[in-house]
């Protein structure tokens, strides 16, 4: 009985572990272009490198190499640290280590 049920604890901590690795790999895999200590980075397919171009994201919003960010109803807004645009163009702040969508 014990081996049983010590069968079972590491079966469900296995498959716990891999949920979770599952999970954040899900969260740190964000596509997207950020404001990070003053400087314009690239995030795509859990890589991180500086921005070299500007971009046009799906939605038609720019983003410049200096953080200018031009939305497609034609406001504009200068990004800060910890900023984000989704490729889908999306704007998102991180808060509390957690990334929230913002209204810009």
């Amino acid at each position: 009985m014990k081996s049983k049920t010590l069968k079972n604890l590491i079966v469900i901590t296995v498959i716990s572990a891999f949920s979770v690795g599952t999970l954040m790999a899900g969260e740190m895999k964000q596509d997207g272009v950020m404001m990070k200590h003053g400087k314009m980075m690239v995030m795509k397919d859990g890589k991180t490198m500086a921005m070299k171009e500007d971009m046009t994201m799906s939605d038609g919003t720019m983003v410049m190499k200096d953080g200018m960010v031009k939305m497609k109803d034609g406001k504009a807004m200068k990004m800060k640290n910890g900023q984000m645009v989704m490729m889908d163009g999306k704007m998102m702040m991180m808060k509390d280590g957690k990334m929230m969508e913002m209204n810009p």
